[in-house]
């Protein structure tokens, strides 16, 4: 894709750690460690832009350099610059500190403002297959899921959850941020589920994800991901 711009970016430099995409931990760790940033609510699309990845690049040559960073959308920043429909970024200390020349990074910082060109890029988590986080507080009536390391596209449009000796799909309802429900009960597991994403409409399965004798608060992989 063309880069687009230019746009104005601010450094805060303290991007949420849990963030409105609710990935919480995730942020501070690999492979999204250093790579954050909240965005206006034009590119936040109310959470489904969440988990989009962007290259953004510097438009002054004076103290930037020329190499893009990349980053994942965690967060929204409302208010201010990102108001009144503008396309803004607002990036981690560490993705700022990135797009300057060498050894300028604290200078870049306390610039704070700068104007950008950037461009949607494909996600890329090396090693990682698309994983489940269960919320904390679901049960057997109220199921929540939070989608995490989703190459391509990055960013969702739909979920569907299949119970246990069943073949019907049933659409959970978005919530906030990379956050999806199921309220009709009781649920039975082991549950499938079924990814659409927001940009390109890609679908994949991944079956028997979540086991029967799931937990709130944990994890699950699967053994899929988007090329």
């Amino acid at each position: 894709l063309p880069l687009l711009g230019p746009r104005l970016i601010v450094d805060r430099s303290h991007v949420h750690a849990c963030g409105a995409c609710g990935y919480g931990t995730l942020v501070d760790v690999v492979p999204m460690k250093a790579r954050v940033g909240a965005v206006s609510p034009v590119l936040f699309k109310a959470g489904e832009g969440c988990g989009a990845c962007y290259k953004v690049r510097c438009l002054d040559r004076g103290i930037c350099s020329r190499r893009a960073v990349t980053v994942i959308v965690t967060d929204e920043c409302p208010g201010g610059y990102c108001s009144l429909g503008r396309t803004h970024f607002d990036l981690s200390g560490a993705a700022f500190g990135r797009l300057a020349v060498a050894g300028h990074g604290g200078q870049l910082r306390n610039r704070g403002e700068i104007s950008v060109v950037f461009r949607r890029t494909p996600c890329k988590y090396r090693g990682k297959n698309i994983a489940f986080r269960v919320v904390e507080g679901s049960t057997s009536f109220w199921l929540s899921l939070l989608v995490e390391f989703e190459d391509g596209d990055g960013d969702i449009g739909s979920m569907q959850l299949k119970q246990a000796n069943s073949a019907q799909w049933q659409d959970m309802k978005h919530i906030w941020g990379a956050t999806w429900s199921l309220t009709p009960g009781p649920l039975v597991g082991p549950f499938s589920v079924r990814l659409t994403t927001l940009t390109t409409k890609k679908t994949l399965s991944a079956q028997d994800v979540i086991p029967r004798n799931w937990t709130p608060k944990a994890t699950y992989t699967s053994r899929l991901n988007f090329a």
